[in-house]
């Protein structure tokens, strides 16, 4: 067959039975949510050798999610035109030089403007690959969604390690070893995904600021903004919060992170949404993750209570990523890139403030600044969710084969 089957096909065979062109996707998925956390482990090498303060070295998360939000923008208007496949190799080529440029640095600046062009090249093709898998995956949007989270978690997870490991060799190790595993993952795509050529409405520049009139989707967005900026805080200041800790030692600290991310992701977060709905599970996260960064706050001085509050976000993290992914899936009658694009230059925005003023309130202020700054930005998201949540759950209608569903059918593969 030369074309994507749909996700509205019954369910049959097993959870892994997907077609190879999933799989090559969501490979490819593994390596480019690697550097999301490749640089963790070598922040402060990094600050170190090139002589930065923490707050400048925190401009390489910021530059990199704020090109990804403001490219979400349009990569429904570049998919729409030459399709899907050409959209995701086009990413993923941007990725193999732009993380190698960064590794050729020899100044922040470059490293953070080389990560600007690595972010549009991750925007290109993550919201496209969203949207394949979900295309492309035998059976319904739910399973195809546990998925896309579970090849999400693994790079996360796997992301900081392979940064320990690389960067105990040089802190420039991590971004050639991304930009190498990338041309295994151009070489997969280009392969095994068949030809998709444009087909549909062509979207418009204009298409994901329509989609935010629906109040649904704007709510979860603006509660994705202030969730990510606690997420990304945990992420750039908490390898400086562990001044005693090694670039290995930092790695499988996110390691740990990553995995229990990818397991709650996958596994425990259908169990919450079966046991007390998608919304209110989402809550419950946000106030869990918030609580999560007001204990690091408070026992910044202590390494043993940093380190378990850095692994143990990874869990609420990872419930968040998941409901909340198939709420915005549901949450617009729009196309569900349209929905995607709109949502991610939201969250995106969190992304690219969070680590730059919490590291500036870390110099200003005090450690612990940081990690209070995550928390009340949190607090902002329940808040803004909470007084949304009839108009948000009375957009997201569970699907007949609900993301509860999928892992059942998953753990029994897996027996």
């Amino acid at each position: 067959m030369n074309h994507l089957a749909t996700s509205t096909e019954p369910d049959q065979g097993s959870f892994f039975k997907q077609p190879r062109a999933v799989w090559a996707v969501a490979f490819a998925c593994v390596i480019a949510f690697m550097g999301i956390g490749l640089v963790d482990p070598i922040l402060k090498d990094i600050a170190a050798q090139l002589q930065a303060t923490p707050s400048q070295v925190s401009l390489m998360f910021t530059s990199y999610m704020a090109i990804m939000g403001v490219a979400m923008l349009v990569t429904g208007v570049i998919s729409s035109r030459i399709g899907a496949k050409r959209t995701l190799i086009s990413g993923l080529v941007l990725i193999i030089v732009f993380a190698a440029l960064a590794g050729s640095s020899n100044t922040v600046g470059q490293i953070v403007g080389f990560r600007a062009g690595w972010g549009l090249g991750n925007a290109l093709f993550v919201a496209t690959a969203l949207s394949t898998i979900v295309t492309a995956a035998s059976g319904s949007t739910a399973r195809a969604i546990i998925l896309f989270e579970a090849a999400l978690g693994i790079g996360i997870a796997s992301g900081p390690l392979v940064g320990g490991l690389l960067g105990e060799q040089s802190w420039r190790a991590p971004f050639f070893g991304v930009s190498c595993l990338m041309v295994i993952a151009l070489v997969a795509t280009s392969v095994f995904l068949p030809s998709t050529p444009p087909t549909g409405r062509r979207t418009s520049l204009l298409d994901p600021f329509r989609a935010l009139r629906y109040p649904a989707l704007l709510l979860t967005g603006l509660t994705a903004i202030f969730y990510n900026i606690g997420f990304f805080t945990i992420l750039a200041a908490g390898p400086f919060a562990l001044p005693d800790a090694s670039i290995i030692d930092i790695g499988w600290i996110f390691f740990g992170w990553g995995l229990l991310l990818a397991f709650t992701s996958v596994f425990v977060a259908p169990l919450v949404q079966r046991l007390i709905g998608t919304v209110p599970s989402v809550i419950t996260m946000l106030v869990l993750f918030m609580l999560d960064l007001a204990m690091i706050a408070v026992f910044t001085e202590h390494t043993p209570f940093v380190i378990a509050g850095i692994v143990l976000s990874g869990a609420f993290i990872g419930i968040n990523n998941t409901l909340i992914t198939e709420i915005v899936m549901g949450a617009a009658p729009v196309e569900r890139p349209v929905a995607s694009a709109a949502y991610s230059f939201l969250r995106f925005c969190g992304g690219a403030v969070g680590p730059y003023v919490a590291l500036k309130l870390g110099e200003n202020v005090g450690p612990h600044a940081p990690f209070w700054f995550g928390a009340c930005a949190v607090l902002v998201g329940v808040v803004i969710l909470t007084a949304g949540r009839k108009v948000v759950s009375g957009a997201h209608a569970p699907s007949t084969h609900s993301v509860a569903e999928a892992e059942a059918e998953l753990v029994g593969d897996l027996a």
